[in-house]
C-alpha cells in the first residue's frame, strides 16, 4: 500500500492524529472484530494516549467528514477505536503477522511524512526560490554587463525574474499559516 493511501485514512480527532480500527483492519487483512478482540485482550499495552474509543459525538462529526460505508455495517453500540501512531505501532506485536509488521513499516512512514509536513515552513522554499532568482538575474546582468549586448530574450528572462521577485516578496509577507491536514475538530 503507498504511503499517499496511508495517509488519507489518517484523521485528527481530538487533536491527535489517528487511524480508525476499520481501516487498520483492512490493511492488516482481518476483519475489524478480529482486530479489536485482539487489542481487548491486551488492553494493558494501550494506554489512552495510544487507542481511545469514539464517542457518539466524535463518531457523528466524523462520519460526516469523510466518506463511510452505511452505519449499518457497525453496530450503534460499537463505536470505532481510534489508534494513534504509538498505537498502531503496538498494533504489530499483538497481531504478530508478517503482514502486521510489513504494514506497520509503511503506516509509521505515513504518519512521519505527515509530521515532517506539518514542521516545515511554507517560507523555507519561498526563501530558496527568492535566492536563486537572485543568482540568476545576478549571473544574466554580469554575462551582458552593456544593455546593447543584451538581445530581446535576454531582457524578457530578466524582467520576467524581476515580476517573480515582486510576486514573491508580496507572497512571503500575506503568507498565513498552513490549514491542518485531515479531520477538523469541532473547538467549541
Amino acid at each position: 500500500m503507498e504511503i499517499q493511501q496511508i495517509q488519507n485514512k489518517i484523521y485528527e480527532i481530538r487533536g491527535q492524529r489517528v487511524m480508525i480500527d476499520r481501516d487498520l483492519a483492512e490493511m492488516y487483512g482481518v476483519e475489524t472484530r478480529v482486530l479489536n478482540q485482539a487489542v481487548k485482550r491486551n488492553m494493558e499495552r494501550f494506554p489512552d494516549d495510544f487507542m481511545f474509543q469514539l464517542t457518539e459525538e466524535d463518531w457523528e462529526i466524523m462520519s460526516s467528514q469523510i466518506v463511510m460505508t452505511s452505519k449499518s455495517k457497525r453496530p450503534k453500540s460499537a463505536l470505532p477505536f481510534v489508534f494513534t501512531e504509538h498505537g498502531v505501532t503496538m498494533l504489530s506485536s499483538v497481531l504478530r503477522s508478517a503482514t502486521a509488521i510489513q504494514v506497520n513499516i509503511q503506516i509509521v512512514r505515513a504518519f512521519v511524512s505527515i509530521r515532517n509536513l506539518t514542521l516545515q515552513k511554507p517560507a523555507d522554499g519561498i526563501e530558496q526560490v527568492k535566492i536563486e532568482l537572485n543568482e540568476l538575474k545576478l549571473y544574466l546582468e554580469e554575462v551582458f554587463t552593456d544593455q546593447n549586448d543584451i538581445n530581446e530574450d535576454t531582457r524578457m528572462q530578466i524582467e520576467l525574474i524581476n515580476q517573480s521577485l515582486a510576486e514573491l516578496q508580496c507572497t512571503n509577507t500575506t503568507l498565513k499559516p498552513r490549514n491542518r491536514i485531515g479531520y477538523i475538530q469541532d473547538t467549541e
